[in-house]
């Protein structure tokens, strides 16, 4: 979490120092009384050379605070150097001005070792706190074994390109993405889906890179590799929503940086009170203006929500959530509404035949009907077509040849068969062209059932109904009272009929739903809820919903599956389960109780630290030494991010 270095550099540093801060202690004034080396005329050189040494480990703390002033981010570096670098200087100039008589070689030396030490802890924590791009990227194997002309190679799998064929035995992970050739297992995606139960993976199947294989061997042809594989497109999209900040933490950059200057402000006034105003001596002045300036902690009111969106982001993606933009995780714990798309989100989406209806004598048999149908709708790829084309081929039914093919958006299908033209549609396509029915209302029984209807037209008259089941995910009943439960209001969306709609909403306990709305028109409903300024949450397929996605204060593709990258939305579900939409909000809700809980931490220290540093309860005989406040500042820093690491036990 520390950009100021690693833990092991600063431990390092902190042993060396230690070591040096031995002689320097003999050569100072108390130590010197203590063993006797008091008045040795090398003293004031000794503390010179040592101190000049410890010093120069310090100077790590200058080059950040240069990065600082350069990029005018000011923060704790540039107080830290300000402090360690006026007290060496009035010491440096103490040896060879002894009318100066001030020297702070041990208290500068000894606050540059509790430095060293505050950071190796922070750095310590920081990695604790763990980074989602470092996880991320421990899911792949660094080799794989690579068939060439029969035999096996072992290779590093930053090599491996589309069209290499690789062999991964029991325990090994996949190296990149890929679809099996020979063999079979099963095998554990939950790195990378979320989905905790095995999955068996056969000939054609697909592998996701960063997959375990439990059982059984695989020869598995790549697709995907490097940046282009699943989790490749994961780093990316994590990497792409690190760049993005919440307003909070924006504001608290804010604040940092007018933190610098205000405890640079106080040091300087501290100086001056207490040398010219109180008249104490110079010395005492100087060392409560040091002590204020390292006790001051920007640095903790910028990691306070960082550190929290780290671990955020890292949790999120081990449970199959990927937030693409972090600045929206403080508005979904504000949603009013969680609209959800029906089909495919709420339901299975996998249409099932379950009733046909001959209207005329035009056929002797449903085998015939479903065949005509068939071949008209294997031209469409709508999942309702797809389900009709899956039964007939289940039934083995020979399919026709058609022509003039035409997909109606939200509404049906028309072709020529022979020289009929046959519709095949919804209720409104059916009126929209007019068709004539030979009995009223035939489908009303399959509606009262939340069947899907399809109707079938030739040359303008109803021949046929296919009924249609979908059926709700057990996850959906459990999603929508979870989200009840947090006061906000579920909403359904679909296509489908009103009476459908109507008994699959009854079903999940939802109250406010639309039917019978186009793909393109769903925005306007999106739209409709976000006219009293409500936030609205919309949750669906994030190609097909793509522009209610945009629509929504906060878009949610669900059931993304492998392809993350290619989804719209804010958000991105990689099951396609509901309850990952009620995670989300829980996490969001945490997450931003952790952000406020960090602030109020970093400011409320800052503003009791710094006029305590200043001495501003000296009345109480309270003063703080510079190394005590090194010490309580990297304490500071430590106890947010400790705080932000509590959310690592979160059950989502």
């Amino acid at each position: 979490m520390s950009s100021h270095g690693s833990a092991k550099e600063f431990l390092n540093k902190f042993w060396i120092i230690t070591a040096l801060l031995v002689p320097l202690f003999l050569s100072s004034g108390i130590g010197s009384k203590i063993f006797g080396l008091e008045g040795y005329i090398l003293n004031d050189y000794i503390q010179f050379i040592i101190a000049s040494a410890v010093f120069w480990f310090g100077l790590v703390f200058f080059r950040h605070a240069w990065h600082e002033i350069k990029t005018r981010k000011y923060g704790m570096m540039t107080l830290v150097s300000l402090a360690v670098g006026s007290g060496y200087l009035f010491s440096v100039a103490g040896v060879f001005v002894p009318a100066l008589e001030i020297k702070f070689y041990l208290e500068i030396s000894t606050l540059i070792w509790v430095l060293m030490f505050g950071h190796y802890l922070e750095a310590r924590s920081g990695a604790a706190a763990g980074n989602a791009l470092e996880e991320i990227a421990k899911l792949l194997p660094k080799k794989a074994r690579v068939i060439k002309d029969g035999m096996e190679e072992e290779v590093d799998v930053s090599a491996l390109k589309e069209g290499d064929i690789v062999f991964i035995r029991p325990g090994e992970k996949a190296p990149a993405d890929g679809e099996v050739i020979e063999g079979g297992a099963n095998v554990n995606e939950a790195l990378i889906t979320g989905e905790s139960k095995p999955v068996e993976k056969k000939k054609e199947s697909k592998v996701v890179a960063g997959s375990i294989c439990l059982d059984g061997s695989l020869t598995v042809k790549i697709t995907r590799a490097g940046e282009n594989s699943t989790i490749g497109q994961i780093k990316n999209l994590i990497a792409k929503a690190q760049k993005t900040k919440p307003s909070s933490q924006r504001l608290a950059d804010k604040a940092a940086g007018v933190l610098t200057f205000v405890a640079a402000a106080a040091a300087v006034l501290a100086l001056l009170i207490w040398a010219f105003v109180f008249g104490q001596p110079l010395v005492f002045a100087f060392t409560l203006a040091i002590t204020v300036l390292v006790i001051a902690c920007p640095h903790a009111l910028g990691l306070a929500i960082p550190a929290v969106t780290s671990i955020a982001t890292s949790l999120a993606a081990k449970n199959g959530i990927f937030i693409k933009d972090l600045s929206k995780l403080e508005i979904i714990k504000n949603a009013s509404y969680v609209v959800f798309d029906k089909t495919g989100t709420l339901t299975e989406g996998g249409f099932g035949v379950t009733d046909i209806a001959l209207l005329t004598e035009d056929y002797g048999d449903e085998k015939q009907f479903i065949g005509l149908v068939a071949s008209v709708e294997k031209h469409s790829s709508h999942v309702i077509a797809n389900a009709i084309v899956n039964y007939a081929r289940e039934k083995s039914i020979e399919l026709a040849s058609i022509r003039d093919f035409k997909n109606i958006a939200g509404k049906g299908v028309k072709a020529l068969v022979g020289n009929s033209e046959y519709l095949i549609g919804n209720k409104s396509f059916m009126a929209e062209n007019e068709v004539l029915e030979e009995r009223k209302e035939p489908h009303q029984d399959f509606l009262r059932q939340s069947k899907t209807v399809v109707f079938v037209a030739k040359d303008g008259r109803l021949i046929g109904l296919i009924a249609l089941a979908d059926k709700i995910r057990t996850e959906s009943y459990e999603a929508v009272k979870a989200i009840k439960s947090m006061g906000i209001k579920p909403v359904m969306i679909t296509g489908d009929n009103k009476e459908t709609a109507r008994n699959a909403a009854e079903a999940l306990g939802i109250e406010i739903y639309f039917a019978e709305v186009l793909p393109e028109d769903k925005y306007k409903y999106i739209k409709k809820l976000q006219e009293d300024g409500s936030v609205v949450m919309m949750v669906g397929d994030g190609v097909n919903d793509a522009p209610a996605l945009a629509q929504a204060d906060i878009g949610v593709a669900i059931g993304a599956g492998t392809d993350v990258a290619a989804e719209a939305g804010d958000v991105v579900l990689t099951r396609s389960n509901p309850m990952d939409a009620a995670r989300l909000i829980i996490l969001s809700k945490k997450v931003y109780g952790k952000m406020i809980q960090n602030l109020i931490w970093a400011l409320g220290y800052n503003v009791v630290a710094i006029p305590a540093a200043a001495g501003a309860f000296a009345s109480l005989g309270f003063f703080l030494r510079p190394e005590i406040g090194a010490i309580i500042m990297s304490m500071s820093t430590v106890i947010v991010v400790a705080n932000a690491l509590t959310l690592k036990r979160i059950k989502l």
